[in-house]
């Protein structure tokens, strides 16, 4: 484990609702809750309002389509965002977004870097046709449907993102495993229009849990450190936005390198497909 400075709870590892505010709002930063590194925040707006512009100054930006579409512009670069499509924006860059006639909805994932690189766009529909990017992890009990939006297909510093969905009642991130020394998270729920519901643990220790909270569609955990394993309700599917920044910039930006809790490591993470080349 990384020894990690923060409580695991609550206060420190959970928002709320942080899809009800139209605009551009941050819910996840440095010195607000449990990160070292990653920031979280939503731009949301309605067809007909006005492009919504800001600078990323020295943060990296990953701007992730949840709902809707929009038209983004990174440093004179323009693309066409429809759900789960990704637009990679480098520190010291312009961003315009540009709603269409249904609205949009964004998640804004970010982290600092020393480093400038390139503007990218990842299509979510490539996404699901490469191997190492979309496969199905986990058992009976524990399946779901796990793509690597912004990942090794993505050159950045620091952040890492994707969507998993699980099958009807199933647990994910399972075997439990953690990455506390190398990767800070935080699972962002999506796709879990009510009465959908799940529970989200987050623990350094097995036996007396330190989190365990009730996770509905809107609301954000963060993983600092510890095992991080969810079960969704019985008759319906947990989904969740999962971004990671590295502590080291580029060096600890992996996905799949993950400790397994002891008692579940003989099988293996469930990860290993995303280590293929």
């Amino acid at each position: 484990m990384s020894g990690a400075a923060y409580a695991l709870n609550e206060d420190a590892c959970v928002r709320r609702g942080t899809d009800r505010a139209k605009g551009r709002t941050r819910s996840l930063a440095p010195g607000s809750a449990a990160v070292r590194h990653l920031h979280y925040g939503r731009i949301i707006l309605d067809g007909g309002d006005a492009p919504l512009s800001f600078a990323t100054g020295g943060l990296e930006s990953g701007l992730i389509c949840l709902r809707g579409r929009a038209e983004i512009d990174a440093g004179g670069h323009r693309f066409s965002a429809a759900p789960y499509d990704a637009v990679y924006a480098p520190r010291d860059c312009r961003v315009t977004v540009t709603p269409g006639a249904e609205g949009c909805d964004l998640a804004e994932i970010a982290a600092p870097v020393e480093g400038t690189y390139p503007v990218q766009y990842v299509s979510f529909a490539q996404v699901r046709e490469n191997p190492a990017l979309h496969f199905h992890a986990g058992g009976p009990a524990s399946a779901r449907d796990l793509h690597i939006v912004i990942g090794k297909n993505v050159e950045a510093g620091r952040i890492l993102a994707g969507v998993t969905f699980s099958e009807p009642g199933n647990w994910t991130s399972w075997p439990p495993h953690e990455h506390g020394a190398t990767l800070e998270e935080a699972y962002l729920y999506i796709n879990m229009p009510a009465p959908a519901w799940g529970i989200q643990l987050v623990y350094t220790n097995p036996r007396e849990p330190e989190l365990a909270v009730v996770v509905r569609e809107g609301d954000c955990v963060v993983m600092p450190e510890g095992y991080h394993p969810n079960v969704a309700a019985p008759g319906s599917s947990i989904g969740f936005l999962w971004m990671m920044a590295a502590h080291r910039e580029r060096v600890d930006r992996e996905f799949g390198a993950v400790n397994v809790q002891p008692e579940y490591a003989a099988g293996g993470s469930g990860l290993e497909a995303s280590r293929r080349k």
